[in-house]
Formats: structure tokens, sequence, C-alpha cells
């Protein structure tokens, strides 16, 4: 992905926080690394605290270091339990960190920034969790006008006439912690250029956990990755008994071969030393 990067750390239980800086955008926050501090918009997806502890520290460090406007999106049920949370922070530190939150529901769109906006989804994990889809936006010329030349096309303009297409163009769906679902059937979701997917459990005996706990097992990945036709399936949420090793040879074993070449690990090896 030359034009995009992912940074992040993601453990079952401990911490998730994944960067896009390119897109200004940090899906949940985990405990606030460093590198998040200077993303304008975190999107948060519950209210687990491995996916939000870091949140009132974001906004007081970024207070401190004179960095403005920063923002988190967050399922609507939480905006005003949040802003209890900074006030609550406020009287411990001695004022209120500037903060801004938008509460966000299923189907809900946001602009990033001029051509990408944020989507929220309906995710299966606790009531209200949310994911998210950021979407670059662009503006195509109708087929009926490609022939005019530039004074034309302003004349159109002049007289209201609609002279393009909107056309989306999902670049990285987030799904945060979520039970087995059939997310394919999200056209967002599916075409994606990158999908990061949690799969928290690999062992036979711990299916019984990832339904208690409302998580993805390896077994429920074949059917939860058909039909997506993402270029990148990024795994995420491992816990830390996981064998990284065991678990390619065991997704390589579950996986049809088509889609286990677009499969990584968010914290593989590979891609680590390659950023050294």
């Amino acid at each position: 992905m030359a034009d995009l990067s992912l940074l992040g750390y993601s453990v079952a239980g401990e911490e998730s926080v994944i960067i896009a800086p390119e897109l200004d955008c940090c899906f949940d926050i985990g405990k606030c690394p460093r590198e998040a501090l200077k993303v304008n918009h975190v999107l948060l997806t519950h209210g687990h605290m491995d996916h939000v502890a870091g949140l009132p520290y974001y906004f007081s460090q970024r207070d401190f270091q004179g960095i403005a406007n920063g923002m988190a999106l967050v399922p609507a049920g939480l905006a005003e339990p949040l802003e209890d949370l900074m006030l609550t922070f406020g009287r411990v530190e001695g004022h209120v960190a500037p903060h801004r939150f938008v509460g966000m529901r299923a189907g809900d769109s946001f602009e990033i920034r001029r051509g990408l906006i944020a989507r929220a989804f309906t995710t299966r994990h606790v009531s209200g969790s949310l994911g998210y889809v950021l979407i670059d936006v662009r503006k195509k010329l109708k087929q009926e006008y490609l022939s005019l030349e530039g004074p034309q096309i302003v004349e159109l303009k002049k007289q209201g006439i609609e002279i393009t297409n909107t056309l989306e163009v999902p670049l990285v769906a987030y799904l945060g912690d979520t039970a087995k679902a059939n997310y394919s059937d999200n056209p967002d979701v599916a075409s994606a250029r990158v999908l990061l997917i949690e799969c928290t459990f690999f062992d036979a005996e711990h299916l019984s956990r990832a339904r208690a706990g409302k998580h993805v097992h390896i077994a429920d990945l074949p059917e939860m990755l058909e039909g997506m036709r993402n270029e990148h399936i990024v795994i995420i949420h491992v816990t830390r008994r996981t064998n990284m090793s065991v678990a390619r040879k065991m997704l390589r074993k579950s996986l049809p071969r088509e889609i286990m070449e677009r499969v990584s690990f968010l914290m593989s090896r590979k891609y680590i030393e390659e950023a050294l």
C-alpha cells in the first residue's frame, strides 16, 4: 500500500489502537501512543477500556502541546458519559481539556476533510457498538458532458445543471470487536481496499469463549471472508497466548488460497522489521 500506511497495536483485552496517518484518523485509541496525538480524528467503536482508556490523555496532551481541533467520533450512547468523564478528569487535572465528541449511529457519515468521509455501521459486540469505513468521495463528469469544452461546462453550472456523478471508493474498513456476522452484505466493507478484522481465538476449545465474549474465532473466518473483495485483509486483536507461526499455519488450512494470499497480521514481525 504505497499511498496508505497503518500502524498500531492490537492485543485482545490489553490495547487496540490503529492509526491511518495519511487519512488523519485513528481507529480506537488504546492507551494513546504518542503517534496518535497528531491525528485529528479518533473513531471509537465502543467503550471497553482497552479501546478507550487513552481518550482523556489524547485531548489533554494535545492541549498541552498546542495542537487544536482534535475530535472523537463515538457511538451516540457514549457521547454523554464521555463528556462526564472529561469533566471528572478536569477536576483532577485542574482544567477541562478542549475536546469534541460527535455522536454517531449506523449509517451516519462524517466529513473528515474534503473528499474523505467516515461512515459508521453496526457491529455485533456490545450494545451500540460501531465499525467505520473511510471512503474517498470523488466527483466524475457525467458521460454525456465528456466532450464539452470548459466554457460550456461553466455555462451548465450557471444554469444549475448537475454535471457530475458522485463516486465513493471505500479505503479502509474497521470492524473493531465483533462476533461472527455477514459483513460482506455491507458493500462499503466488502469492497474496501483494506479490511481490519479481529480474530481473537484460535484454539478449538476456545470457541465457546468466543461466543460468550462476542468475538471472532478462526472457525468463523472462512464464512466471514467469503464474498469479501478487499485487496488486503489484516488480522487484529489476537491474544498474547497466540503463536503467530501456528496461527498462520491454521489459517492456511482454513482459508482458500485466493483469500489467504491477501491476509496478514497487523503486528507481523515482517512489517515491524521493514519499518526499522
